[in-house]
C-alpha cells in the first residue's frame, strides 16, 4: 500500500505551487483575512491568530491538530526540497512523492542540508542577529519541563551547523512527538518574553527559536534522516545575506529583515 505522504507549503499569498499531489498549500495567519483560495489555517483547531510571531508553524500546528496522513512534512512557497529531475525552472526540480516515498524507506526524517557558520556557533548567530536572551530563556523552560532534552540543546547550541528552515518530512506519529515538545516550549516561553514591543522582524521570534529545537528532538530521539537539498523559487541575494551576517558577527547589527 502507496503511503499518503501531505507536505504542506506554508504561503501568506498567491503564488505558484508544486504540481505533485503530495503538496498542500495551506494559507497561513489566514484569520481575519480573505481566502487565497489555498486550504486557511484558521479552521479546526488552530493558532492562526499568531502567524505573525510564530510565521510558518501556524501552519504546522494546522496540520498537526487537523490534517490525515502517514507521513507530514513541511515546505515553503518560496523554498522547497530538490528532487532528482532537473527542468528549466525551480518549479521542475521539486521534490516528488515518489523520490520522498523511496528516502522514507530508509529514514525516519527527510531534512534540508544543514547550515554551516563556520566561524561562529549556533548560540552565538542568534546571539548576534537576534535577542540571546530569549534563547536564554528557551533553554531555562528546556531544563525545568523537558529536561530530558537539555544535553542535546547545549551540544546544539555550541555547534557550528544546524538544520534550519523549519522543513521536514515525517511518519505522523514522530510528527506528534515533535510538535508535544516543540509547542509547550514556544507557548511557555510566550509567557515569559514581551514579544509585542519587538519590531515586525524580532517579533518571528517563534518561528526562529524552532529551527534551533528541531535538531534537539532528533538527537534526543536518535532519529535517523536524510538530507536533501533546498531549492528557492527566486533568485537568493547571496551577497546581501553574506554582508549581513558579517555585520552581525563582528559590528554587532542585528538582522532587520528576512533574505
Amino acid at each position: 500500500m502507496i503511503p499518503l505522504i501531505k507536505t504542506i507549503v506554508a504561503t501568506h499569498k498567491p503564488y505558484t505551487m508544486p504540481e505533485d499531489s503530495m503538496y498542500l498549500p495551506v494559507q497561513v495567519g489566514a484569520a481575519g483575512r480573505l481566502s487565497i483560495g489555498f486550504q486557511r489555517d484558521d479552521q479546526g483547531e488552530n493558532i492562526s491568530r499568531l502567524n505573525p510571531y510564530y510565521c510558518e508553524l501556524t501552519g504546522l500546528y494546522w496540520a498537526w491538530k487537523n490534517l490525515d496522513a502517514d507521513y507530514i512534512g513541511l515546505a515553503h512557497y518560496r523554498r522547497h526540497f530538490k528532487g532528482k529531475k532537473k527542468g528549466k525552472t525551480p518549479f521542475d526540480s521539486v521534490l516528488t512523492s515518489s523520490e520522498a516515498e523511496k528516502l522514507l524507506k530508509n529514514t525516519d526524517i527527510i531534512l534540508p542540508k544543514k547550515r554551516n557558520y563556520v566561524i561562529e556557533s549556533v548560540a552565538s548567530h542568534y546571539g548576534h542577529t537576534h535577542y540571546a536572551a530569549d534563547l536564554n530563556k528557551t533553554r531555562g523552560i528546556i531544563a525545568t519541563q523537558f529536561p530530558e532534552y537539555l544535553p542535546a540543546f547545549d551540544r546544539h547550541m555550541k555547534s557550528t551547523s544546524s538544520h534550519m528552515f523549519n522543513m521536514f518530512i515525517m511518519k505522523k506519529e514522530l510528527l506528534d512527538s515533535y510538535c508535544s515538545f516543540l509547542f509547550p516550549v514556544l507557548f511557555a516561553l510566550q509567557k515569559q518574553v514581551d514579544f509585542v514591543k519587538y519590531d515586525d522582524f524580532q517579533a518571528r521570534l517563534f518561528g526562529r527559536i524552532s529551527e534551533l529545537l528541531l535538531d534537539v528532538w532528533v538527537d534526543t530521539n536518535h532519529h535517523t534522516y536524510r538530507e536533501v537539498s533546498v531549492t528557492s523559487m527566486e533568485p537568493v541575494p547571496w551577497l546581501k545575506k553574506g554582508t549581513a551576517f558579517l555585520k552581525a558577527k563582528f559590528f554587532g547589527k542585528k538582522y532587520e529583515g528576512s533574505f
